[in-house]
């Protein structure tokens, strides 16, 4: 089917500037459409060129010759709404406040279809997924990531947050406190977003086989230095009495070392008490509060060391990357206390 149509040429710099700078993806079809009907294209040509339908374009010629620009710019394409508010406002109470186990579906999280059966089911409406899609889509509702978050909180979370910052405020200057924690590096590389061109996503290689290495680290209160000791094969109470040896000899010039570390069962077994009973006089440990890792400093520079280092990385062996590891802590030897939870650190 052919036919074209008549535009003034204030008509064509308006539908022009439609089709160059509006938005919505709606509105630039239409004034498309409109524009190559006036310059005389085939409407074969147009609807394979536009990837629409001859329904379509004679939807919007008759519309631009009945009511002219006004009707592009205004009105929505295909059939217009009615009768639908209260059953998305329905779906979107289901999404927000529900999951489908609550009415009797083994899943986790919602879908379009899973919602289409529901409806069906309670209300007998019938429509398809991409339908309540593009409503959802309408009423700000997003597909992205959750943001992971602690569920329970210690109840002594107060009383212990006080004490550490009470111990901090009033440290003699022969004592000295430190953050301690474990790390994890994997040859397997963590993901993290990075630059590519526009449809081709970017790869990163992965060894096959994950070789894993711990590390048990302290950022010193005073001076922001990160003391980090030798890797170790597994997470436990051996790697955390080692790390504890190592503080006790690199920090000789203070009279008390105050360790402040989480409450992993590994920190307070037989073989720390073991340790503390042979070295009490002059290292002691506090212990954070539960469910609590903001409370930790040195968290923040295991996520600087994620960030870059380990997100991402090429390297073929864990040596590599342990090598590129120590070099990172060697070149920033010191790091600033990134957080409001504690006064600030005196130097002595």
């Amino acid at each position: 089917m052919d036919g074209s149509i008549a535009i003034t040429p204030k008509d064509r710099k308006r539908l022009l500037e439609m089709y160059r700078k509006s938005t919505d993806p709606a509105i630039r079809l239409r004034a498309h459409v409109v524009l190559l009907l006036a310059e005389g294209y085939p409407w074969s040509q147009i609807a394979a060129v536009l990837f629409t339908t001859p329904r379509t374009i004679s939807r919007w010629k008759k519309r631009f010759q009945r009511e002219g620009v006004d009707a592009v710019f205004g009105r929505n394409r295909g059939r217009p709404l009615v009768l639908v508010t209260w059953w998305v406002a329905m779906v979107v109470r289901w999404v927000i406040q529900k999951t489908p186990r609550d009415f009797g579906f083994l899943r986790s999280r919602w879908s379009c279809g899973t919602l289409v059966l529901l409806l069906w089911e309670q209300q007998h409406i019938h429509i398809s997924a991409e339908t309540v899609r593009r409503h959802l889509a309408r009423e700000q509702l997003v597909w992205r990531r959750p943001r992971p978050v602690l569920g329970p909180k210690d109840p002594e979370y107060e009383q212990k947050l006080r004490a550490i910052r009470h111990l901090l405020a009033h440290l003699a200057e022969d004592e000295t406190a430190v953050f301690q924690d474990e790390v994890d590096i994997h040859t397997n590389p963590k993901i993290g977003s990075m630059w590519m061109r526009r449809g081709q996503q970017a790869e990163v290689v992965t060894p096959g086989t994950n070789v894993k290495r711990h590390l048990a680290g302290s950022l010193h209160w005073r001076t922001g230095k990160l003391l980090v000791s030798a890797p170790g094969t597994q997470r436990n109470a051996a790697l955390f009495v080692a790390h504890l040896d190592d503080l006790r000899q690199r920090l000789r010039c203070y009279r008390n070392i105050h360790v402040i570390c989480d409450n992993a069962k590994f920190h307070d077994c037989c073989l720390v008490q073991a340790f503390l009973a042979r070295w009490g006089h002059r290292i002691a440990i506090h212990f954070l509060p539960k469910y609590a890792p903001k409370t930790n400093p040195i968290e923040r520079v295991w996520w600087h060391l994620h960030e870059e280092i380990t997100r991402n990385h090429r390297c073929r062996s864990i040596e590599e990357l342990l090598d590129l590891t120590f070099d990172w802590f060697g070149y920033k030897d010191t790091f600033a206390i990134e957080t409001s939870l504690y006064p600030q650190a005196l130097a002595a």
